[in-house]
């Protein structure tokens, strides 16, 4: 953590409150995203108007890192290359796992393409933040983006480290290596996945939680072992539920999770 900490204090130093328009905002590119966690960024640090479609998946709760009233009032794509190319956007924001022959097609039209993957720790995130603002024109409102995530994941006052099992979607578990990870850590909750010898993706049945609880379960799945009964009768755990969507992206993601973190905590400490 001690990079990560430098980080977070260098960033509070230089941060502002609230975004400020980036000089030059008339000469910015028309956007197209195909990524919901780009999307996300987009809608943070750009104008409505500067994009002309958004990811489908923004459009599904179950997916979406963006409120549905907000996305709703973009237009989307199903991302192909024809919809795209109708549009003729300036910039098209996709995942590094976008189709080659997708890309391939996009840029034979004259698009430009920048791909994206998905930031693992949160000074990874920053920085995908900062590359998307700056290819937006947004520069400025990139950094109240990024000084807000900072704040947002600032570490806790020490304290006793609560034993926490995060129960992911289809039962598994995330790795230590992983931006979520990261900041259950700054926050002061200790991994029980990994105290069990469990890493990245691992499944973690029933059972086995049943047999060793944590002090805190976090489910954040909807299978029918995540929502038996039982586990409202460990005397020992705390069984909390968390919106899968805090799990997907980092951005703004960071900021809801951040706070969704610092609640659980002051909860806890009543």
């Amino acid at each position: 953590m001690g990079r990560g900490l430098a980080l977070l204090a260098a960033i509070l130093l230089a941060g502002g409150c609230a975004p400020v328009a980036s000089e030059g905002a008339a000469h910015r590119p028309r956007i197209v995203s195909l990524n919901p966690c780009l999307d996300a960024i987009l809608v943070a640090v750009t104008p409505p108007d500067q994009v002309l479609a958004l990811s489908h998946y923004s459009r599904d709760p179950g997916s979406s890192s963006i409120p549905p009233a907000v996305a709703a009032r973009y237009p989307v794509t199903g991302g192909t290359a024809e919809e795209i190319i109708a549009l003729a956007p300036d910039l098209v924001l996709a995942s590094s796992f976008l189709p080659q022959p997708t890309r391939t097609a996009l840029e034979r039209a004259g698009l430009r393409v920048e791909a994206f993957g998905s930031p693992a720790s949160l000074a990874e995130s920053i920085a995908q933040v900062r590359e998307v603002a700056q290819l937006a024109g947004a520069v400025d409102e990139g950094e109240a983006l990024v000084a807000a995530m900072a704040r947002a994941a600032a570490p806790v006052a020490p304290g006793d480290p609560v034993d926490t099992l995060l129960w992911q979607p289809g039962e598994i578990v995330a790795g230590e290596a992983t931006l979520v990870a990261e900041l259950l850590r700054a926050k002061g909750f200790v991994s029980h996945a990994a105290a069990m010898g469990f890493g990245q993706g691992d499944h973690v049945a029933l059972e086995t939680v049943l047999a060793r609880p944590p002090a805190l379960l976090l489910v954040a799945g909807d299978s029918a072992g995540q929502r038996h009964p039982v586990l409202h009768q460990l005397a020992r755990t705390q069984v909390v539920p968390l919106a899968p969507n805090y799990l997907f992206c980092g951005g703004p993601t960071v900021i809801a999770l951040g706070k969704r973190l610092d609640q659980l905590r002051a909860e806890l400490r009543r």
